[in-house]
């Protein structure tokens, strides 16, 4: 077992449902509910042991000396977040130079509970033409649960709801 392993699953006492298909090499993954940022933490572990690259974006001035090349080697990709940029049209640009970027983001968009969720991850799917693939934090019972890949109708109501019954039950380390 590695050390990655032992302390995930013995020393934490969380455990891994599910897995990704590795065929699909491009996706937005939606993490949620995203409560904390202990999140980042586990979702890092869960990465390592299932051996598969999970990206995310961060404004460009995260990626600079002298800590810029721990979060490129995270998975990270800096963004310009300037308020007159496509946020969208900027993170589909990202999707269209890579051979294997999968997006984790919070469809929340922030870490505090809330009954709407923000649409840019629909959004940013359907522009790269990628599925959406649910993962889920629980951590009364200290359960990663992958779901499987979806791909966006073009119905946002009617998929969001489809996507938001995937959460239902879970809870987050701060509810």
């Amino acid at each position: 077992m590695s050390i990655t392993k032992y302390i995930f699953h013995t020393i934490l006492g969380w455990k891994i449902e599910g897995d990704f298909d590795r065929s699909i090499k491009k996706s937005v993954v939606i993490v949620a509910p995203h409560t904390t940022n202990y999140d980042f933490i586990i979702c890092s572990f869960t990465r390592r042991i299932l051996k598969i690259q999970i990206n995310f974006v961060g404004k460009k001035a995260l990626f600079s000396w002298p800590i810029g090349w721990y979060f490129k080697w995270m998975g990270g990709e800096p963004l310009e977040r300037s308020k007159a940029q496509n946020k969208v049209e900027a993170i589909s640009k990202v999707y269209d130079g890579l051979d294997e970027f999968r997006l984790a983001i919070a469809p929340e968009g922030t870490r505090k509970k809330v009954d709407t969720w923000k649409t840019g991850y629909y959004f940013i799917a359907q522009r790269s033409k990628v599925p959406i693939i649910p993962i889920g934090l629980d951590y009364p019972t200290k359960t990663i649960s992958i779901g499987k890949e979806f791909y966006p109708t073009g119905d946002i109501e009617k998929d969001e709801l489809e996507l938001r019954n995937f959460f239902n039950g879970m809870e987050g380390k701060n509810p």
